[in-house]
């Protein structure tokens, strides 16, 4: 029995894909799984997606690509790796590599195995990519090696979830350039991406090749406003104990809640080793039956404790509480009490949270 779960809607997430890809089209749709497809589970979620648009994958490690490539015969892209590594398992399923710096790029060309690689630009983020000083050297090494392919150019935007922000048009003059030095130099460079989800709501103009969005796949909006997705996600576990509480009384660690009037608590099984922070206390509600309950008291490392004041609801023992999704709080609400995004509450789930589906049959 699971206490404690995530729910993945995988009809969420076929919904979510078509409305991308039918937003993007004609360009193309790289669906981008890293983190176990931010916590959905990328065995699953990738097939989904797959059947209703992708045309691609995205992960960030070579680890993740190699295990994508056991459920999936698209394309993967992974853009986190070492030059140090061992590349000929990868390469001989078909991972594409990104090419974040000279160092990786003479890697590749010494590795001397048939590869697909692209460029990855730093266009102005100044995290992985190839500075612009770089690019040429970059651009004719790759060309030069008979056994790589090099597909495109990508980068990624700093601040496309603030849509009047000037420096995501500044980046994409930036990434423009790179696209016509790489061709300039004679690379077809048939496949350019640039816009992850804010972009791919706001930017058709960047659309370039293809997308590369991430969160709006899982239901989640990057943006203020309603953008017709999903949400795929509900974390939520058993009410595994219903007691009394007499006003004056406290809870938890240091009883650093009392009770205001006599009342009844619920005990649910997800702690700070399943995922849950310790600075939710008092901020959290956990929705039960429809209604919301507020977190009292300490966050254990297995448990936290819900106000049912009078319980007029009659919440009893393996009753389902919502710690965020339909029938709780959403993450983006979760992650506004955080002072966080919902990227991060997503992967929030862990320790003894099982992962469970339902959909997509």
């Amino acid at each position: 029995m699971n206490l404690l779960r995530t729910r993945i809607d995988l009809d969420a997430i076929a919904h979510n894909t078509r409305l991308v890809k039918d937003l993007v089209a004609p360009a193309e749709l790289m669906a981008v799984v890293k983190a176990d497809a931010y916590g959905h589970g990328a065995d699953r979620v990738a097939k989904v997606m797959a059947d209703n648009g992708a045309d691609r994958f995205g992960v960030a490690t070579i680890a993740e690509a190699v295990a994508l490539t056991e459920h999936t015969e698209l394309p993967v892209l992974a853009w986190i790796w070492s030059a140090d590594e061992d590349l000929a398992e990868p390469l001989s399923r078909g991972v594409e590599l990104g090419v974040p710096s000279l160092t990786h790029a003479r890697a590749l060309v010494d590795a001397a195995i048939p590869a697909r690689v692209a460029v990855m630009a730093d266009t102005g983020m100044h995290r992985s990519g190839i500075d612009e000083a770089h690019w040429e050297e970059a651009f004719t090494l790759l060309r030069d090696a008979e056994h790589l392919t090099v597909t495109g150019v990508f980068s990624h935007l700093a601040c496309a979830d603030e849509p009047q922000d000037p420096f995501t048009d500044a980046q994409a003059e930036v990434f423009r350039r790179a696209v016509a030095l790489g061709r300039g130099l004679g690379l077809d460079l048939p496949i350019n991406h640039l816009t992850n989800s804010p972009a791919t709501l706001t930017r058709p103009d960047l659309y370039f090749d293809q997308v590369r969005p991430g969160l709006i796949l899982y239901g989640l909006d990057p943006l203020p406003g309603d953008h017709g997705l999903t949400p795929a996600m509900t974390w939520a576990g058993d009410v595994v104990v219903v007691k009394p509480i007499k006003a004056g009384e406290g809870t938890s660690y240091s009883l650093t809640w009392r009770a205001e009037q006599d009342g009844y608590l619920a005990v649910i099984p997800c702690g700070y080793a399943d995922g849950l922070p310790r600075r939710v206390q008092g901020a959290l509600e956990v929705g039960i039956g429809g209604k919301l309950y507020p977190q009292v008291g300490r966050v254990c490392m297995d448990q936290i404790i819900v106000d049912l004041g009078e319980n007029p609801y009659g919440v009893a023992q393996g009753d389902e509480a919502v710690l965020f999704g339909p029938g709780g709080m959403s993450a983006a609400e979760l992650a506004d009490m955080l002072g966080t995004i919902n990227y991060e509450v997503a992967c929030l789930p862990k320790g003894r949270t099982v992962r469970t589906y339902e959909g997509g049959l």
